[in-house]
């Protein structure tokens, strides 16, 4: 079956779908995007992900590309097209077409892209074997909150990855903070027992899959904070994970050459895979 996307108005053969060579987003990576997970054929957090898109394109100061119900009609449409009952849902939004020059055009018109992939849902296998992560130094710019297609240092740390035999690139800040994976929200489990994740600010994404992970913890009733840890908290926990609509929740039992507590995934990540895999089946979550 041929892949279906929407370009600006439009639904297009996905092999032939393409914008204008003058798009701010293929000039100046002026523009924003989200990832929508789908599983058993609803979207998974639909509303959270677009109240992000919406923030990240007032503080761009893009106009919206059109009211809520239009956009979700889209994203339902996209999926239904490419018949995804597991996958994702991408939607990319840009200042539009204009002539090339850096401050905004007076007239452009926000510009939308909305694809649709199959995927299949998280192997739990994943429990039995965990992944591997190595540490990079965090050189982006100073809204990582703004959920922003100028991914080259992003794209770079993953590549690192890739290259090490590593599902994820940490990125590590000049004082030695971790702020978050390249595509993640990175968690650890401390010596003590305390869930940990970075505080909400400049140097990370607001993850929306971190927010349910932060409200499943509560309803396990895990102690959980919000703050800053270091790279050598990292790798001396008793536990580490990351978390994305498209990693859910990944135990990492490697970063760099320190092997995180016993070299397996522990029971915390366990528990929080366990309640998300139930929360995206929609069920009790708690249970």
């Amino acid at each position: 079956m041929a892949r279906i996307a929407y370009v600006n108005g439009r639904y297009v053969a996905h092999r032939k779908a393409a914008v204008h060579v003058e798009d701010r987003g293929y000039q100046f990576a002026d523009g924003v995007y989200e990832v929508i997970a789908v599983r058993a054929g609803r979207f998974i957090d639909a509303e959270p992900h677009l109240d992000r898109l919406d923030r990240s394109l007032g503080a761009l100061r893009i106009a919206t590309p059109m009211s809520r119900s239009a956009l979700y009609h889209i994203l339902h449409e996209v999926m239904y097209r490419n018949r995804i009952e597991n996958g994702i849902v991408y939607l990319q939004v840009t200042r539009g077409v204009a002539r090339r020059d850096h401050p905004f055009p007076a007239k452009a018109k926000t510009a939308l892209v909305v694809t649709g992939s199959r995927k299949s849902p998280l192997d739990s296998r994943i429990l039995e074997t965990g992944v591997n992560a190595i540490s990079v130094l965090d050189n982006r710019w100073k809204h990582c909150n703004i959920k922003s297609i100028s991914l080259l240092p992003n794209v770079l740390a993953k590549q690192a990855a890739r290259e090490a035999d590593a599902y994820e690139a940490v990125f590590v800040d000049e004082e030695g903070f971790v702020t978050e994976g390249s595509s993640t929200n990175v968690w650890i489990v401390t010596s003590g027992g305390e869930l940990l994740t970075r505080e909400l600010d400049h140097g990370i994404l607001a993850g929306v899959t971190r927010e349910t992970v932060s409200k499943l913890a509560e309803h396990l009733r895990l102690a959980f904070a919000e703050r800053r840890f270091t790279l050598e908290e990292a790798r001396g926990a008793r536990e580490a994970f990351v978390t994305s609509a498209t990693s859910c929740v990944t135990p990492v039992v490697r970063i760099d050459e320190a092997i995180i507590g016993n070299g397996e995934p522990g029971s915390t990540a366990r528990a929080l895979f366990e309640a998300y895999a139930r929360y995206m089946e929609g069920g009790d979550a708690a249970a």
